[in-house]
């Protein structure tokens, strides 16, 4: 397999057709044009078929993207212009070659799934390495600056506190990955008693409260399916009479978890994972240290939030464990 700026070249079997595929997020992707090339039929009959494929099977999945496409000038010889194209990914690609019941599509369909195979397991590789790598870099670079941090004279503000608690929450994180990578990382020293347990029509209100707090639309906090109310459930699941999350530290890691991959609600997903995670250890009496300090920094939460976003299914177990570990740091440390 030939990749070459995200474009793989298909031909078809009788050597008559050649389409430049992209290959974007994991996911092949063609225009109208190229799938009416690709199926032999007129670029009309393909988009009404595109759009019933949207709306009929389609309508909950992210299936259509703009990409920049880079063309030869009309006008003017030897000048291109770029400009934004929509691009259909497999899934409304096969779901047109049904419906157009073409031998093509079911060969093209059958290239891709081969080509993202190789695309996946190549990619995972190499992302692994780098990933590896990165967090090595970043952790160096981090200790650095909190070094010098902590032994030049800075200004008492608020800012240079915040920095520094920043650089330090960033170090521990790094160390957090790092054990888990070395199947050190485990939960521990976590709160078992629960004064408070969060409900469905609880956590709705406080997902109200915040709307009016930001002053957003209609559309913040407002459910697409019943995935939110799923999420309250199962941090209180149970297997055999036994909690799978019987901490709370455990279950508030996982409500931020899912909330944040569930999404949830047609926007807001991020603010509402955030705040009903410091809203659940709140009410169970865990959301601060003795001294008054949140036990988790507002910005290692929000660092988390984005990491959680950006991770993968089979990593939930991964990252449960670090935000437990993050929130139990200082209780971990003078313990240990």
């Amino acid at each position: 397999m030939t990749l070459e700026n995200n474009i793989i070249i298909y031909q078809t079997e009788d050597g008559r057709t050649s389409l430049e595929v992209r290959l974007e997020n994991e996911n092949v992707w063609l225009t109208a044009n190229q799938m009416a090339m690709l199926f032999g039929r007129d670029e009309k009959t393909v988009r009404k078929h595109i759009n019933n494929a949207i709306r009929e099977e389609l309508s909950d999945a992210v299936v259509v993207a703009k990409f920049a496409t880079t063309t030869q000038h009309g006008a003017i010889e030897g000048k291109t212009q770029t400009h934004d194209v929509s691009y259909f990914n497999l899934d409304v690609i096969i779901s047109v070659g049904y419906r157009v019941k073409s031998q093509n599509g079911v060969n093209f369909r059958r290239w891709a799934n081969s080509v993202l195979k190789q695309y996946l397991v190549k990619g995972y590789a190499i992302h692994d390495r780098i990933r590896k790598k990165q967090i090595e870099e970043l952790r160096q670079l981090v200790q650095m600056v909190g070094r010098t941090m902590s032994n030049q004279q800075l200004p008492d503000s608020i800012e240079s506190q915040d920095l520094l608690d920043v650089v330090v929450d960033y170090t521990y994180a790094l160390d957090t990955l790092d054990n888990y990578d070395y199947e050190r990382l485990s939960i521990g020293n976590t709160t078992k008693a629960e004064p408070f347990h969060a409900t469905y029509e609880s956590a709705i209100q406080e997902i109200l409260r915040l709307r009016e707090r930001f002053g957003s639309s209609d559309l913040f906090g407002h459910e697409k399916d019943g995935s939110f109310k799923s999420s309250i459930g199962q941090i209180y699941q149970t297997f055999d009479g036994i909690e799978l999350y019987p901490s709370v530290e455990e279950k508030a890691a996982v409500l931020l978890y899912l909330v944040v991959k569930n999404h949830s609600f047609s926007d807001g997903n991020k603010r509402i994972a955030a705040t009903l995670f410091l809203w659940f250890l709140n009410n169970n009496r865990i959301l601060y240290n003795s001294d008054g300090s949140k036990r988790i920094a507002d910005a290692t939460l929000v660092a988390l939030t984005l990491m959680i976003a950006e991770s993968r299914s089979e990593e939930k177990d991964v990252m449960v464990k670090v935000v437990v570990n993050l929130i139990n740091r200082n209780i971990n440390e003078c313990g240990g």
